[in-house]
């Protein structure tokens, strides 16, 4: 079996191409790299980002946006507010009553939006639920459950929150507030506040509308949040260092919406974001598990690429994917901007496949293998002296996310690696009119085809439901030969090609009946290979001859446990 195996090295000549690919060796200065595989840089009219994200254009970003002069309410929504101003009626409560943040943006650009959250002027969010309760109990209706959110600054929830459902839907009733930060924290001191203190303690402009249920308006109490909106520009409602300094978590949600808007981040927004005090702030104020969560937010979202551009742009970059103090080899100057064109690059080619090619859990770690793919052979040594990936210590120390998505986004790295020998005899298969399986079980000096079934088969089997994003990962990395007449390509050209590449690998993999092998039981068992080995208890020998028989049963998916067990005797005995 294992003369089988090394009969890989007839795909060592591929060897010499993994130095062609776009992230040889980090310890040298980005202008060493050729980026012979990611030349993505343009799609239709998505700016240039893979050669040099920080000249990014800003022309594809909003620069007018469609805003409407007024919020058309749902009628559910309409319920729900008149229900509300029934309550204030019946006890004759002095309250002003403001939906907050969020739904007022997404309402005013025409978007559908569930996240309502209503400001409250004169009292906390639990009385004022106790009133809605107590309201419907006199009009003879069913009371609601009421859950109270308490307040966790270390989660920037700054003050207790009530919530209750109302017709199907989710509310969240909170007292307006003013916020004081002593130096230090970003963790403020909270007061009853007006709404217009409320709205200036807010992160962006955009976020800081109003809409008055009372009223039935719109308000903008920073003055310039509607004309932001429509402007597509990202400004805080504050001077923007103040605004940071008081709490770095902003400078990221800054990010987040500039990205998934596409809108221009100001000026002066950017120049305080990529301060040197703003960046000590952000390692010192916020806790690892707030970024991990706002990046995880950034990747899930609309417009990844653009959230890590404008980190890169805005020299974030190590400051959120914190590196151990020690690696090897070390990480050289523009590795950022080398993350940054890797997921641009797969997210270009994602594109062209169609976002339909993977679900939400598959897109978000093939998104996160892409961005650290230039550091994936970068290792630092762990308590143990053991060396471990980098992208490991940036999952579990920089971004507090879990153990899982680390080992799985590594065991991707790996899998792409290994995927890369694999793809010139699958491109065979693609381009044959038949797939030869393997014949008999006594010699095991296979045909390429089941050879390359076998090694495919194994390889699937541990990366199971995710190889098609490690195919996609090592599509990306694959040299793409060119005629001497196309010395530089177009983009698209080379966009479509890896797709092509992509799709072959694909198709070689179902014309092998592979596509879900990891699901195939075994045609023996341990007490099987027990009782051909005449052994009473299980050891090395067992596991071994387990993978034997696993590879043997690749080779030949018509083979049945009777051939296997013949062919484990037959091989014991040329072996005695």
């Amino acid at each position: 079996m294992k003369a089988l195996l090394n009969a890989t090295n007839t795909t060592s000549r591929l060897t010499p191409l993994l130095r062609l690919h776009p992230f040889p060796a980090l310890q040298f200065p980005l202008s060493h790299f050729k980026l012979n595989s990611l030349k993505f840089h343009k799609i239709s009219n998505r700016r240039t980002m893979a050669s040099s994200p920080s000249s990014s254009s800003s022309s594809s970003l909003s620069s007018c946006v469609k805003v409407k002069d007024k919020i058309d309410l749902t009628e559910k929504e309409n319920q729900i507010f008149s229900r509300l101003l029934q309550v204030l009626h019946h006890f004759n409560l002095p309250t002003e009553l403001r939906v907050a943040g969020g739904w007022v943006r997404d309402k005013l650009l025409g978007k559908d939006c569930h996240d309502i959250d209503i400001a409250i002027d004169n009292m906390m969010g639990k009385e004022f639920c106790e009133k809605i309760n107590e309201y419907l109990s006199f009009a003879g209706e069913e009371t609601h459950e009421i859950g109270v959110i308490d307040s966790n600054p270390d989660q920037s929830k700054h003050l207790e929150t009530a919530t209750m459902r109302m017709l199907g839907e989710s509310i969240d009733f909170v007292n307006l507030r003013c916020e004081k930060y002593s130096e230090g924290s970003r963790i403020p001191t909270v007061e009853f506040g007006s709404a217009a203190q409320d709205a200036d303690r807010r992160d962006l402009t955009i976020n800081s509308l109003f809409y008055n249920i009372n009223k039935k308006s719109v308000e903008d109490f920073t003055g310039r949040g509607l004309a932001d909106l429509k402007a597509g520009k990202i400004v805080t409602p504050l001077p923007p260092k103040e605004t940071f300094l008081d709490d770095p978590l902003r400078v990221l949600r800054a990010i987040r919406f500039g990205a998934r808007f596409r809108f221009l981040l100001d000026e002066e927004l950017k120049e305080a974001a990529a301060s040197n005090e703003v960046r000590v702030a952000i390692g010192d104020k916020i806790s690892r598990e707030r970024i991990g969560k706002e990046i995880d937010l950034m990747i899930k979202d609309k417009q990844p690429v653009q959230a890590v551009t404008y980190i890169c742009n805005l020299q974030l970059f190590w400051v959120v994917f914190t590196l151990p103090a020690k690696s090897e080899p070390a990480v050289s100057e523009g590795c950022d901007r080398l993350c940054v064109a890797s997921v641009d690059a797969a997210w270009n080619l994602l594109e062209l496949l169609g976002r339909t090619t993977f679900d939400d859990v598959q897109r978000r770690l093939y998104l996160y293998s892409a961005l650290f793919l230039p550091l994936r052979e970068v290792v630092y040594r762990d308590k143990k002296d053991k060396k471990v990936p980098v992208t490991n210590y940036i999952f579990r120390n920089s971004l507090k996310l879990t153990n899982s998505d680390a080992e799985t986004v590594m065991s991707i790295h790996s899998a792409s690696e290994r995927f890369l020998l694999l793809i010139p005899s699958l491109r065979t298969l693609t381009e044959s009119e038949t797939v030869e399986a393997g014949k008999g079980g006594e010699n095991f000096d296979v045909l390429l085809t089941s050879r390359t079934r076998i090694l495919a088969g194994l390889l699937l089997r541990e990366i199971k439901s995710l190889w098609r994003v490690a195919s996609l990962i090592s599509t990306l990395l694959y040299p793409i030969d060119f005629d001497h007449a196309e010395v530089s390509p177009d983009k698209q050209i080379e966009l479509e090609r890896r797709r092509n590449l992509f799709t072959a690998v694909e198709t070689a993999i179902m014309k092998l009946g592979l596509e879900n092998v990891w699901e195939m039981k075994p045609l023996v068992n341990g007490k099987d290979i027990m009782t051909v080995l005449q052994l009473k208890t299980g050891g090395p020998q067992v596991k071994e001859w387990q993978q034997k028989s696993l590879e043997w049963q690749l080779a030949d998916p018509c083979r049945t446990s009777e051939q296997c067990i013949d062919w484990m005797r037959e091989s014991l005995t040329k072996l005695s």
